[in-house]
């Protein structure tokens, strides 16, 4: 059975609630775990503008998505701010029946000069992307790019807009950045935004990831907690990827994203859909479907719809629950900036 009380099931019973659309598939900044500096313009392969989804395709498709049982929208890139006038792909996104949340990962190096437009646009709420405070950590992690003052500015610019919860992904890279995560977590506790430590992870071929480099969430809590103790909290819906915990104090929350200590394939409900229109069904995928060339070919939305419900029926993606060395080594996953983290 892949049906339940309307929605749409995979394989192993999770349903389809949440699509990620990646709008951008080029960045400003080069991170080591997404983009890296020193990797050949070859070897990225980013598209040219034609081949990406206008905006009208983009709300066709993510109209057949709310159909099928998607109500949560993140639009992500690469970095989401090199698209131009985004607020008004936001307006048609949040004017979608059936959508109720539409959020948006940034680098923030943009966002405050756009925060106002977006969040007059519909748009809700924003996570940022932010590994290191410390300016000397900050540019080796975003190979040189941008500034600390820039996405400080951004967070402000969204805080004042109304752009909330703000959520601040940091990805903890062991020998990196770990060491400046205090300093980090002191700058937001007490300010309502939420920062989320995320266990560096094998996504795409780039980053050259080896599991010595990534922090366990435990070793984590447990430094944190020597300096503020902390104390856990109740997931705030089933399939939330973050484990939350609180500061004892009261100076706020952070969370734990643990994907490859606890891996948390069996309630993930998440859809990807890449700037050109292939829809993935896993972030660690090696192929997807495409539906940008049926659509333009003039296929119906009742086609469409039935695309993605095979699609997802099909589903059997589960990475983070089997990684193994050889899954690791595949050279064909499709990488992050391409579909979004």
């Amino acid at each position: 059975m892949n049906q339940r009380s309307g929605e749409l099931l995979d394989h192993f019973g999770r349903p389809l609630r949440d699509l990620r659309i990646s709008v951008m598939d080029r960045c400003n900044f080069r991170c080591p775990y997404c983009m890296p500096e020193d990797a050949p313009e070859p070897d990225l392969n980013f598209l040219e503008s034609p081949t990406r989804l206008n905006f009208s395709e983009i709300i066709r498709l993510t109209r057949i998505f709310a159909a099928l049982g998607v109500h949560k929208l993140r639009i992500t890139g690469g970095e989401p701010l090199l698209r131009k006038n985004l607020d008004e792909l936001v307006a048609g996104l949040t004017a979608l029946p059936g959508i109720n949340d539409v959020a948006l990962t940034t680098n923030a190096s943009l966002l405050d000069r756009h925060a106002l437009a977006l969040k007059q646009a519909g748009l809700g709420r924003v996570t940022v992307s932010l590994d290191s405070i410390n300016p000397e950590v900050f540019q080796q992690m975003t190979g040189h790019r941008g500034s600390v003052e820039q996405v400080l500015a951004g967070i402000d610019a969204a805080q004042a807009a109304g752009l909330t919860p703000i959520k601040i992904n940091v990805v903890v890279q062991r020998g990196a950045n770990d060491h400046t995560l205090l300093e980090l977590l002191e700058h937001f506790r007490g300010t309502k935004i939420i920062v989320r430590l995320i266990e560096y992870m094998d996504v795409g071929n780039l980053n050259h990831w080896k599991p010595e480099n990534t922090v366990n969430s435990i070793a984590l809590v447990e430094m944190i907690s020597q300096k503020w103790p902390l104390k856990p909290l109740d997931e705030n819906y089933h399939g939330e990827v973050a484990q939350r915990w609180a500061y004892v104090d009261g100076k706020g929350e952070i969370g734990l994203i643990s994907s490859v200590s606890e891996p948390f394939c069996g309630s993930c409900t998440r859809a990807r859909l890449s700037s050109d229109g292939v829809l993935y069904n896993c972030l660690f995928a090696t192929q997807g479907l495409d539906l940008r060339s049926p659509m333009r070919e003039g296929i119906s939305d009742e086609d469409l719809a039935e695309m993605i419900t095979e699609s997802w029926h099909m589903r059997r993606d589960r990475y983070s629950e089997v990684r193994s060395e050889a899954s690791v080594a595949r050279s064909n996953k499709v990488e992050m900036y391409y579909i979004g983290g």
